[in-house]
């Protein structure tokens, strides 16, 4: 297994929260109909939410950037540990088979205030 990219990325979980509310299509714009469900069962969804983003920007970095980035292309969804796991459509899918990446592994994390991820993509 070859690391092919890597990236972190950092979300506050009050911005997001008041990202939420402000703007009524964001769930829908951003997030599949799966990790819409995931988050608004939690009894804090703006924290989930902001993990999701957090991974979708951190995956983005890892693919060392690709034009024509729809959000919904990256999502988060789970593998059957339970453990979280990206899945890649689209744009995102291409620009990974360029590098080569047959998978990007995620890990991300929540505090009070943010949200972190951190994604490797690799080969093999």
């Amino acid at each position: 297994m070859d690391i092919v990219g890597l990236g972190v990325d950092i979300c506050e979980i009050d911005r997001m929260e008041r990202a939420l509310s402000r703007h009524r299509t964001l769930r829908e714009r951003v997030f599949t109909p799966e990790e819409r469900a995931y988050c608004d069962g939690k009894a804090r969804p703006a924290e989930s939410y902001a993990g999701r983003f957090a991974a979708r920007e951190a995956v983005i970095k890892a693919l060392g950037g690709y034009r024509g980035k729809g959000w919904q292309d990256i999502s988060v969804t789970r593998a059957p540990s339970g453990a979280p796991a990206i899945l890649l459509a689209g744009n995102a899918k291409l620009r990974a088979d360029m590098l080569g990446a047959s998978q990007v592994l995620i890990t991300f994390t929540h505090e009070r205030t943010f949200a972190v991820a951190f994604a490797m993509a690799v080969s093999g």
